[in-house]
């Protein structure tokens, strides 16, 4: 056998080498192409947004070079465009969630400014929004939002009554007492309910609940905050009963078992071990309900007077006026001056308010899993 020489290591280190220059060489003009295509990619697409904003004709074209940009690249170098599609959405979400957040302030802030009252000589910009008791935007230019959250207030704690029992219920029969069979039958179909509009169920109020509540308590006209309530807490049911059976199901069945092993009964264990356990994530999902109560529009509108008051007595719920959701649904269509820029402070308070308790139940959810070991410690 022909021992090897030094030239010979020579010509192989040599090969060795040039392959691996063609190699960074061929790496790194992949990553320039690949820079090229998202930077004319991400370039193109907020040259997109730009147009759309100021309602220029080039915006199709802008959106063309995006699209061809991104179909280079996906056929070229498919995972780098994957990852900077993914963020270039992510960050355009976030933009635009921040502008409709700036945009529901800055056209709200008019209001905001008018009803400023003094408290010690100091202003106190929209303080007279909630201070004063009456919504007059003809004679007096006066936009109390007092009797719409008043009615808010009242017909989200009536949906809670009714979500909340009902819903936690459900999702324990579902998660404990149902036997397979009925449980795969049941949770599709009380998540099926959550996708049918909101009209329906105004319209099924308004034909239906509001006339007999009018000839039952003999009231005058229709809406009552009592029924549209209980509509609401309808809706809210299929949110309730999903999140809390989810919460219920990540609870560990050792805990379950274990219980059971030291002789209690289904029931005992169900309320002294896995609601206890599930507490944080039932009640997330009871104020995710209650978000969607307070949310709410299209039962409200249809079913309430539409007339910013407040009952009298004010704990009085067989009459129903307004929400703040009816106010912006029932007025926007013919609002100018002040009163659409309080129409936009109602739509802050709103934002405001489901803000906080989306927030809450995140926080909830995750206390809830660290509890049980699931989540980051």
């Amino acid at each position: 056998m022909a021992s090897v020489t030094e030239a010979d290591w020579t010509g192989v280190r040599e090969a060795f080498q040039r392959k691996l220059t063609e190699a960074r060489t061929f790496v790194e003009d992949t990553e320039r192409t690949a820079l090229a295509a998202g930077a004319v990619g991400s370039l193109a697409l907020l040259a997109t947004f730009v147009g759309f904003i100021v309602t220029s004709p080039l915006t199709v074209v802008a959106f063309l070079t995006f699209l061809l940009a991104v179909g280079y690249g996906w056929l070229r170098h498919q995972a780098t465009t994957a990852h900077a599609l993914t963020l270039t959405m992510t960050v355009s979400t976030l933009l635009i969630l921040g502008l409709i957040t700036v945009f529901i302030f800055a056209e709200a802030w008019p209001a905001f400014e008018y009803a400023t009252v003094e408290v010690y000589g100091v202003g106190v910009p929209g303080l007279g929004l909630f201070t004063q008791t009456v919504w007059d935007p003809v004679t007096t230019e006066q936009f109390s939002l007092v009797p719409m959250i008043h009615g808010t207030v009242v017909v989200t704690l009536i949906a809670t009554l009714v979500a909340g029992p009902l819903g936690v219920a459900a999702a324990l029969f579902i998660s404990e007492v149902a036997p397979p069979t009925v449980r795969e039958l049941v949770k599709p179909g009380v998540e099926i309910l959550a996708g049918i509009p909101s009209i329906v169920y105004g319209f099924i109020g308004f034909t239906i609940l509001s006339p007999w509540a009018s000839d039952q308590f003999e009231l005058v006209g229709q809406g009552t905050y009592l029924f549209v309530g209980i509509v609401v807490g309808l809706m809210s049911l299929p949110t309730v009963v999903s999140v809390a059976e989810d919460a219920l199901n990540s609870v560990p069945e050792s805990m379950k078992s274990g219980s059971l092993a030291l002789g209690t009964t289904d029931w005992q264990t169900m309320s002294s071990i896995t609601l206890p356990a599930a507490f944080s994530g039932v009640s997330a999902a009871v104020l995710l309900g209650v978000g969607r109560a307070i949310g709410e529009t299209m039962a409200a509108t249809v079913m309430l007077r539409n007339s910013p008051a407040l009952p009298d007595p004010i704990y009085n719920v067989f009459y129903g006026y307004e929400t703040l959701t009816s106010l912006i649904a029932a007025r926007y269509g013919n609002a100018h001056g002040l009163q659409f820029n309080a129409l936009f402070a109602a739509g802050v308070v709103l934002f405001v308010t489901v803000l906080f308790l989306s927030v809450g139940s995140q926080l909830i959810e995750k206390r809830m899993r660290r509890k049980l070991g699931g989540g980051d410690r």
